[in-house]
């Protein structure tokens, strides 16, 4: 049996998304799918910023109130 490098069985696909790695090997869906991946991902990031900076101003708030 030959290789058919157009054969979706054959190729390896990557589960998640690494940084830096061969980005040749995907398909456009593929390429859109990773982006979407990464927008997620940035926006449970900012999230996350968001409340540890909220955490944040709320303790240093406190404590300015308590030591005057």
């Amino acid at each position: 049996m030959a290789f058919d490098p157009f054969d979706e069985e054959t190729r390896v696909r990557p589960s998640g998304h690494e940084f830096g790695q061969d980005l040749s090997v995907l398909s456009i869906d593929e390429i859109d799918d990773r982006i979407a991946l990464l927008e997620r991902e940035i926006a449970r990031l900012r999230e996350a910023k968001r409340g540890k900076e909220n955490s944040m101003a709320a303790a240093s708030a406190f404590f300015k109130l308590g030591s005057a």
